[in-house]
């Protein structure tokens, strides 16, 4: 009978195959918000589907109103006492932006050897590629190993998660039975370090807008109208400077109706954790502004937020042009907590906003959808197998963790599937997500791959229910 140890085994063995297959997939250029990565997902969307029919899963590239699913499913049905796992990923990619800021080609990765790792850089390494990678060689070596899977599994890639998901709840509701499972595991979340593992419980919603505001005349000569002609980047730079007060707190009416303060027992733990001494390592705080009340661990994760994304208007060109724009946008990001609607907050953003638009001026808004904050219950059976695994294979406790960061997926799933969602995953801020030079290291690949094959085995150990 083969052990847990003859799985672990093999994927050490055939570790560089896997590195090597996953080095092939980040050199697709899958960019899902740019007309340029049509080509590059639809390539990446075949290549996975081959990977997985190669497992002996039923795999399909399955068409949506945007960019294709992949979903690949398990031959035989779930018995009464094998469970039905679900595995998400993403595999579309942001863009590249400026070139010019790489060190790194963004789409030709190669391992290079420096501070003590084995590191490979490019868009997607890190988000999320390696990160589905991992449960896929999870799944194959135990495959390989005991001649079939760990339970009945559905594994569901997406092509649009760094463009907002637009056509994934449809997919969700057209294929409730083929999704149906007893757990969806969601990989595409950050360790706590690179040593120590983490369980991601909360997350808050999201909501984007962008507003423009036009003035009644277009483009003017600023040194004839500037004086007595409305300046629109004026007037969003006013706007957009009382979204805040003095204290840190957003000051649209109505904003924080139905949020609760964070749960004494949740603040405990937290502010345990704010103590570590690496937490911001990475980050200079220097002249940000947290709520007053509130350390910044507990602004990042329990308190909801409004950030300015950016603006654009007028002159944006390298020489000098004195000009009164006709219009200025600018683009924002809501951040939820539990108790706040995505379609009340951007109600009431919109409303704020056109009180302070003076007249003879108009204001265009553009935005729609968004996801409500998630709390996953921490006494879930599947998320304590998912623990004791990490534990196993890193020898450090998991932390429970919060983000400020969005999964919708998570709600949709909870919501249509009626389903426990457990959000793991291997990445680091360090990793430059979404950044210039994206990069991941192959231990923490292959420490991944091992973890899945430890969660498996204590699902098997102990099924649900028994806690």
């Amino acid at each position: 009978m083969p052990t847990t140890e003859d799985v672990l085994r093999d994927i050490d063995d055939k570790f560089d195959i896997a590195l090597g297959k996953l080095l092939e997939l980040v050199s697709i250029p899958s960019i899902s918000s740019e007309p340029c990565g049509k080509e590059g997902i639809a390539r990446a969307a075949e290549w996975l589907k081959r990977e997985l029919s190669s497992m002996g899963l039923a795999a399909d590239v399955i068409g949506t109103n945007g960019h294709p699913v992949v979903l690949a499913r398990s031959s035989s049905a779930a018995t009464g006492n094998e469970p039905r796992l679900l595995f998400y990923g993403h595999y579309d990619v942001q863009p590249v932006g400026d070139i010019g800021q790489w060190k790194h080609s963004p789409f030709a990765p190669t391992v290079i050897e420096e501070d003590g790792l084995h590191r490979f850089y490019g868009r997607g390494t890190s988000d999320s590629k390696s990160q589905l990678w991992t449960f896929i060689q999870g799944l194959r070596a135990w495959k390989s190993v005991h001649g079939e899977l760990p339970a009945d599994v559905v594994v569901l890639l997406e092509g649009e998660e760094e463009c907002g998901s637009p056509s994934l709840a449809d997919f969700i509701e057209a294929h409730r039975d083929d999704l149906a499972c007893d757990v969806a595991f969601i990989c595409d979340a950050e360790m706590w370090s690179a040593t120590q593992p983490a369980i991601t419980t909360q997350l808050k919603g999201l909501v984007h807008e962008r507003v423009t505001i036009s003035a009644p005349n277009p483009d003017l000569h600023s040194g004839h109208y500037g004086a007595v002609a409305a300046n629109p980047i004026r007037i969003l730079s006013t706007i957009l400077a009382s979204l805040h007060d003095g204290k840190g707190r957003v000051a649209i009416d109505g904003f924080y109706d139905g949020v609760r303060d964070i749960p004494d027992a949740v603040r405990r733990q937290w502010q345990k954790l704010s103590r570590e001494p690496e937490l911001f390592a990475d980050v200079d705080l220097a002249g940000g502004i947290a709520e007053e009340g509130y350390a910044p661990i507990e602004a990042m994760w329990g308190r909801p937020t409004v950030d300015i994304n950016g603006i654009t208007g007028g002159n944006q060109g390298p020489g000098e042009r004195s000009v009164l724009p006709g219009s200025a946008t600018a683009r924002l990001s809501f951040r939820l907590v539990a108790g706040q609607s995505p379609e009340t907050i951007r109600r009431r953003f919109r409303s704020h906003v056109e009180r302070l638009v003076p007249e003879g001026c108009r204001v265009e808004f553009e935005g729609q959808g968004g996801s409500s904050a998630v709390v996953l219950s921490q006494d879930s059976a599947y998320l304590k197998a998912a623990a004791r695994g990490l534990e196993k294979e890193w020898e450090t406790p998991v932390i429970l963790r919060g983000t400020g960061g969005a999964i919708p997926l998570v709600e949709q799933l909870s919501d249509a599937l009626q389903t426990e969602c457990v959000v793991i995953g291997f990445i680091l801020p360090s990793d430059a997500i979404h950044a210039p030079d994206e990069r991941y290291d192959s231990a923490r690949l292959r420490q991944g791959a091992r973890s899945w094959i430890r969660i498996f085995e204590e699902i098997r150990a102990q099924r649900p229910g028994q806690a």
